[in-house]
């Protein structure tokens, strides 16, 4: 486990907003062609009071510096098995308060999902976007709390910039639906 730096992005609206581009932030120092990684969100004031030596392990002992969300990445994300699969065995103690999520995918305009070729399987349906002189990389990060509130990041390899990433409560509700899941039960 390890924590995301506590530099972080400018200030956000929204704890979850701060997250989700902290979160962003460090994925971003780590280069493209990344695995999927996941994070748990615990509340920083709850992880001082509660654990304060993995708070001053992870340099949140200064009051005035931290944010009120603390992500911690969790381990390696199993890379022979699918994101929902994975995700449906995740239980999270009561400590933690939210999850997030990196992925990084190949997108197609609209434009180009009609011209998409009927039959194709999983694999060569990712061929056939791979290929396409149209697909964008992107990197998704995504972040859920227990109560519901959402948050995303998108940032696109070709605007590879701090000010050219899109955040938004709804950008990809899939994942975030994903990851809501793995609070209920």
């Amino acid at each position: 486990m390890s924590n995301v730096s506590p530099s972080g992005p400018p200030m956000a609206a929204s704890p979850l907003t701060r997250a989700v581009l902290e979160i962003d932030e460090y994925a971003s120092g780590l280069g493209w062609d990344q695995p999927a990684r996941l994070f748990a969100l615990v509340d920083t004031a709850q992880l001082r009071s509660q654990e304060p030596g993995l708070a001053s392990q992870l340099g949140l002992d200064a009051e005035e510096a931290a944010a009120p969300l603390t992500p911690i990445e969790q381990d390696e994300i199993p890379a022979d098995r699918p994101l929902d699969e994975f995700l449906a065995t995740i239980a999270w103690p009561d400590a933690v308060a939210g999850c997030a999520m990196t992925v990084e995918r190949l997108m197609l305009p609209p434009s180009a999902e009609a011209s998409v070729p009927e039959g194709l399987d999983e694999a060569a349906l990712a061929k056939w976007v791979g290929d396409h002189p149209d697909r964008q990389e992107v990197r998704m990060t995504v972040a859920v709390l227990r109560n519901g509130a959402r948050e995303s990041a998108l940032r696109l390899r070709e605007k590879d910039s701090p000010t050219e990433v899109l955040t938004g409560a709804d950008l990809v509700p899939g994942l975030a639906e994903a990851l809501s899941a793995t609070f209920e039960g």
